[in-house]
């Protein structure tokens, strides 16, 4: 049964003066845009805990503010910035500069950290960072090896932070892992949020694909669950199928990005599928 509002007003976490923090990462394809569309599924469940088994950038998770949460990303370097981010990661020492020669040496450094096993310490939490924000365009991409290869990214002028202080704060009650999303230790109540890689040929997010067979994994877990789920991903013909059969109501918003490839720019169509919720029909889309 949903809460009250007068309920749902005691329970929700109150932000202190670290109400504004966005997002620490630049991330290709953040989700920023879909959180009011989220949102108003999410407002009937807020005293419950926020699973995400793709937090990627969290955009999401900033943006609705749970006071518990599960976020998981097979992306292990970019779990280990959440994880310093959580211990406090205040003072980056490491010297940022938007040039391409300080770029490179650092991918180099940062590649040999990964390939070394030493890619869970501080060093490497903050040449994530400053890769993140210097490369090209957000992207978070490696190759067969596992190595870090986005290019220079070109940018004027950047303003890297030095302190990440006010995210530990907000990351008190949230948990982090890194692992497949289907052995993570769901709740019945959970609330699910899942924005798996697009289905569309891509460059490696990590060192292993995220095949059709995942995509297909992926809808018979969140199906499976007792609890409110909501997925978003590119509308795909086969997408759209995969979640009618699964029982989702769907939901058809035009994304941010555009498709280059026709010619004429078209908005990019995202799904969003819900399923386990008493509003599953708020702000229905054509």
């Amino acid at each position: 049964m949903a809460t009250s509002t007068k309920a749902r007003a005691r329970k929700a976490k109150p932000i202190a003066q670290n109400e504004k923090l966005g997002p620490p990462l630049k991330w290709a394809g953040g989700k920023r845009w879909l959180i009011p569309h989220i949102q108003a599924y999410w407002e009937n469940y807020n005293e419950r805990r926020l699973v995400e088994p793709f937090c990627g950038g969290l955009a999401v998770a900033l943006g609705l503010r749970p006071e518990q949460a599960l976020l998981n990303d097979i992306n292990a370097p970019l779990m280990n910035f959440y994880a310093w981010l959580k211990k406090g990661l205040s003072r980056a020492r490491l010297d940022m500069r938007n040039e391409p020669e300080t770029y490179y040496a650092h991918r180099e450094r940062f590649n040999a950290l990964l390939m070394s096993g030493r890619g869970r310490n501080k060093e490497a939490a903050e040449l994530f960072y400053y890769l993140n924000r210097t490369g090209y365009n957000g992207l978070c991409r490696f190759n067969s090896k596992g190595e870090f290869n986005v290019p220079f990214g070109r940018y004027k002028r950047i303003n890297y932070v030095k302190n990440f202080g006010g995210y530990r704060e907000i990351f008190m009650g949230w948990e982090f892992r890194c692992q497949d999303f289907a052995s993570l230790p769901i709740k019945p109540g959970d609330f699910i949020y899942a924005d798996p890689p697009y289905d569309v040929e891509f460059t490696k997010y990590a060192k292993e694909d995220f095949s059709w067979a995942d995509q297909v994994r992926l809808a018979e877990y969140l199906a499976a669950h007792e609890g409110p789920v909501v997925l978003s991903n590119q509308a795909t013909e086969r997408i759209v199928h995969l979640y009618e059969e699964a029982g989702f109501s769907l939901q058809f918003l035009e994304g941010p990005r555009r498709i280059s490839c026709t010619g004429d720019r078209s908005p990019a169509m995202e799904v969003l599928a819900v399923r386990g919720m008493e509003n599953e029909g708020v702000g229905r889309a054509a």
